[in-house]
């Protein structure tokens, strides 16, 4: 989604920049795990269908995605973004029907530049870990869906959960993104 390409986050332990073609090699490397397959319920990509999958997230309307990078490396300016990785933030506005509802993996910054007001998650069943994540972030399961073998869960942003995550994010500071070294023609 082409809001947040110029967008950095950046908070004390991390920051979140734009998915770049820059990214990709180490992305695609993480991917290569049977267990981050598994719990992602992701099939294996050939790089080359990898940089095709960022040039489809970075166009996409109804996508927004961040790369985590570990902010105190990255700050330091002696490493690459792609040695700074860490993980991935995915947001996808996927109810048509409701505009201020989108699914997130991680929950980031969505509130301000897209207006949203729900959150909603869908995790494996078996991922526990994550599970009890997004609980601990003030998510509430909501569903399960027995033929995919996930959970559902929601959070709904009131004033409550507004000051709650406004307190969380104290010194998330936002500032322009510049690409580096650019690898593939998509971010051009």
């Amino acid at each position: 989604m082409k809001i947040n390409q110029n967008t950095v986050l950046q908070g004390k332990r991390v920051a979140l920049v734009p998915y770049t073609s820059a990214h990709v090699p180490r992305y695609h490397e993480w991917m290569k795990s049977e267990e981050l397959q598994r719990l992602t319920a992701s099939e294996p990509l050939s790089l080359e269908q990898e940089y095709e999958m960022q040039c489809s997230w970075r166009e996409d309307a109804d996508k927004c995605t961040f790369i985590i990078l570990d902010a105190e490396k990255w700050s330091s300016q002696k490493a690459t973004e792609e040695d700074c990785m860490v993980g991935d933030v995915n947001l996808f506005l996927t109810n048509s029907e409701d505009p201020t509802v989108g699914e997130i993996e991680i929950m980031i910054a969505g509130i301000t530049h897209l207006g949203l007001a729900t959150f909603e998650a869908k995790i494996k069943l078996e991922n526990e870990t994550s599970i009890g994540m997004f609980k601990k972030i003030h998510f509430k399961e909501v569903g399960i869906n027995s033929t995919f073998q996930e959970v559902t869960l929601k959070l709904i942003m009131d004033e409550q959960e507004k000051r709650w995550l406004l307190e969380q994010t104290n010194g998330v500071i936002e500032t322009k993104y510049i690409a580096m070294k650019l690898h593939h023609n998509c971010d051009s």
